[in-house]
């Protein structure tokens, strides 16, 4: 059907996939050729010291047409951090961007944990702040199956899916092959629906209140896990698991 207006076929309603706490040298990659087998865009928040490491993974992700946006430099809750803090940690972290020639417009924080000052600083910076609607849960290593059967039900037009391209803190897996599996029947799904999986564009209208402290019952999981880890850490039980496999700090 055409838009009588242009001519043209009018754009199908967008679902966006998002993957946090990359790039990451084996798992970007393999989500890269994912996307690209799937015929889909997704948006990729970043973080500062992985990008560093990893400049060349930017470069890939903008080449095959996806979104690059602001995750963090260091991957800590805001509420644990001063207005002061968090400020030089965005301002790094942009600036990093900045030197690819990137341009963040969107910001996840970490854990998608606000502070009472968050929203002055993204708009200092002027950044729009973007949390997400289903959660995949992904962190777990839990099977592709298992992970569409509890995402593929609540999606809609406008649905914003969680998915991580790296090994970020708190998560209890040491590989991202369930991600990278998941991804064709998420888009299966997403096209059943007559939507389209595309890049984030705007977070009005998605179907989640920014400002909400947690978005779901596995973001406080995630954190009670971590939190554990470095309670034992600070106990002399060990180094947190995620410090291990090299996560973020």
């Amino acid at each position: 059907m055409t838009d009588p207006g242009n001519g043209t076929l009018p754009e199908a309603p967008r679902i966006s996939l998002t993957f946090d706490d990359g790039p990451d040298p084996v798992w970007t990659p393999r989500v890269l050729e994912a996307l690209q087998g799937a015929e889909a865009q997704a948006t990729f928040f970043v973080v500062a010291p992985q990008v560093r490491r990893f400049p060349h993974l930017i470069s890939d992700v903008l080449r095959a047409g996806h979104g690059v946006e602001f995750h963090c430099t260091q991957h800590v809750r805001h509420t644990e951090r001063t207005h002061g803090e968090v400020e030089a940690d965005t301002r790094a972290g942009l600036r990093t961007l900045e030197m690819l020639g990137v341009y963040p417009h969107f910001w996840r924080p970490p854990w998608g944990v606000l502070a009472p000052f968050t929203a002055e600083i993204a708009d200092e910076f002027g950044l729009e702040i973007v949390l997400w609607t289903e959660g995949t849960r992904d962190w777990r290593g839990d099977p592709a199956p298992e992970m569409l059967e509890r995402v593929g039900p609540r999606l809609q037009s406008g649905s914003v899916v969680l998915m991580h391209d790296g090994i970020g803190p708190g998560a209890r897996r040491s590989g991202c092959g369930e991600t990278v599996a998941l991804v064709r029947g998420l888009v299966e799904r997403i096209r059943s629906l007559g939507c389209e999986p595309g890049l984030l564009t705007t977070t009005l209208g998605a179907g989640f209140t920014v400002g909400a402290p947690s978005v779901d019952e596995a973001s406080s999981e995630q954190e009670r896990l971590v939190r554990e880890s470095e309670q034992k850490a600070r106990t002399g039980a060990g180094r947190p698991a995620f410090l291990e496999r090299g996560g973020c700090p």
